[in-house]
């Protein structure tokens, strides 16, 4: 959906219509193909710089305390995410450590930061620097963060390792648990919700850069050509 100000643009067939206040819970949808325009964001906004602290607070057990301890005849072993990244690369799996790396650490935590560092002055009624392309970053980051993979296949290892050896889960597992629950509950946010949070002159000003940054592009790519 592309806003501005008191009109929506339709995605699906660039229809434009007046935007009209929603109630609670209420969707809107296009008339001419269905696409949905907009719908009540209820209490989310409240919601979600709450649950990116507790996220946030889940990522650093998630990623400093042991996933697990395996016991096999008198012997103790356990790792950390880090630790797993790093015996992947003795082993010789590059590739495979760096897209741990990559789906279940950078991407998360940056999702989770990128959100902070825009919700915090909106708390506060003010607009960081860039806001438009924070968004925007934030929404392309989706996609990568694959927390929810990484503990199904811890999952499924643990069940095939209970019959050889005394499998103990670590608080990391645990905090895996609760973080894939709260990124589910974070990333269920729409970010048109950023747009709602901004008052007139906050969304004149996002307009104004994100014309500038449009501007600029096509200059280059004129210039390119």
């Amino acid at each position: 959906m592309k806003s501005q100000l008191d009109v929506v643009v339709c995605e699906g067939c660039d229809a434009v219509y007046a935007r009209s206040p929603l109630r609670r819970r209420e969707v809107a949808s296009c008339p001419r193909c269905g696409t949905e325009l907009d719908r009540h964001s209820g209490t989310q906004q409240q919601r979600l710089l709450p649950l990116t602290v507790a996220g946030l607070i889940m990522f650093a057990i998630a990623n400093l305390f042991p996933i697990v301890e395996i016991e096999l005849r008198g012997l103790h072993s356990q790792t950390t995410l880090a630790g797993a990244i790093v015996t992947l690369t003795g082993e010789n799996m590059s590739p495979v450590a760096l897209l741990v790396l990559v789906t279940t650490l950078l991407f998360p935590l940056l999702q989770l930061l990128f959100l902070l560092w825009l919700l915090v002055p909106l708390r506060r009624h003010r607009r960081v620097k860039g806001f438009a392309w924070m968004v925007r970053a934030m929404q392309s980051l989706r996609p990568w963060g694959m927390v929810e993979v990484f503990l199904l296949g811890v999952l499924v290892a643990l069940v095939k390792l209970s019959g050889l050896a005394t499998v103990i889960p670590g608080p990391a597992l645990w905090a895996f648990m609760a973080l894939t629950v709260l990124l589910t509950a974070i990333l269920a946010f729409d970010p048109r919700g950023f747009w709602e949070m901004l008052d007139d002159s906050q969304k004149d000003e996002v307009g104004a850069e994100v014309t500038a940054e449009t501007s600029a592009r096509i200059s280059a790519e004129g210039k390119a050509s």
